[in-house]
């Protein structure tokens, strides 16, 4: 598929922890033999949900897109999850912290009924579980002290002003730096977001390159900086687009196609989109655009 790669900042990284409860995920997942669902259990999965009143969530403790605050579930992937279980008749969320590694074993296993976690869809991922529609898109944007002093906007004036750009080492952002033509010795490696952010502050770095949603959630404590708009970077002529959504089990088809309808009247109003996730760092450029398909993604 030429159009959509399914490329992912947070499927690229080996894993590791950040500061600030952002947590980089691994790539691939390994297969589990138990699929933990059959035909009888998707044919009446939305039924069941809706008489016992809530449906189980998991989330693994990743800001901005699924964690606890106090006793409230929050981030993307719960308040968006939220809201489409309650149009499906379902009022309550119960949610199950996971590593992880261990969110689509979970789920295979039947511990809990919908991954909540803003996990990019990848074919690896898709060979063990149901996606969602995408729920939102991971676009680049560039961290730069306030005021964006050497006006930079996107790679490309990064390349033209000659700065030194932040990158998380071993991250996809390397790449598109690279295939910016930003000369290496100009690309600076960094171990975690906050030294991302500390490198501008200090002025290591000109920029940070990371994704536009996490930019804007550490921006929130690193105030003497500021996020430039969003873009869509790429490789090899190919934009990047890094999407995300929903996990079901196998076997629970029509519980996910229940949840897309769902999904597609939110992601087809951008007004309520951005309201609804505007607090985690979401804005009309994480909008997945309509012709972006997962079956085209889980295809690769």
């Amino acid at each position: 598929m030429a159009d959509f790669p399914n490329l992912s900042r947070r499927g690229f990284l080996n894993r590791s922890a950040a500061v600030g409860g952002l947590l980089v995920v691994p790539g691939l997942l390994t297969a589990c033999s138990k699929t933990g669902a059959d035909s009888a259990d998707g044919e009446g999965a939305l039924d069941k949900l809706r008489k016992q009143g809530f449906v189980r969530v998991a989330y693994a403790d990743e800001a901005p897109y699924g964690y606890m605050e106090g006793k409230q579930l929050k981030g993307e992937a719960p308040a968006l999850h939220r809201e489409i279980f309650k149009a499906l008749g379902v009022d309550e969320l119960r949610p199950t912290l996971s590593e992880w590694d261990g969110l689509i074993p979970g789920l295979q296993a039947g511990k809990y009924d919908v991954v909540s976690a803003g996990m990019a869809i990848t074919p690896e991922r898709c060979a063990n579980a149901l996606f969602s529609e995408p729920e939102f898109i991971s676009p680049t944007a560039l961290m730069v002290k306030k005021g964006n002093p050497k006006k930079i906007t996107d790679l490309a004036s990064a390349k033209a002003a000659g700065i030194t750009v932040g990158v998380m080492a071993g991250a996809v952002e390397g790449s598109y730096a690279e295939g910016a033509g930003i000369a290496k010795d100009k690309i600076k490696s960094l171990q975690k977001p906050q030294d991302g952010a500390d490198a501008v502050k200090g002025g290591r770095v000109d920029a940070f390159l990371l994704t536009g949603i996490s930019l804007r959630w550490l921006a929130k404590t690193n105030p003497e900086t500021e996020v430039t708009e969003a873009f869509l970077p790429e490789l090899d002529g190919v934009k990047q687009y890094s999407p995300g959504g929903a996990v079901f089990r196998k076997g629970n088809e029509e519980l996910r196609d229940a949840f897309n309808r769902e999904l597609k009247k939110i992601v087809s109003d951008r007004s309520r989109y951005v309201e609804l996730l505007r607090d985690y760092g979401f804005g009309a450029t994480e909008l997945p655009p309509a012709t972006l398909k997962t079956a085209d993604l889980c295809k690769g």
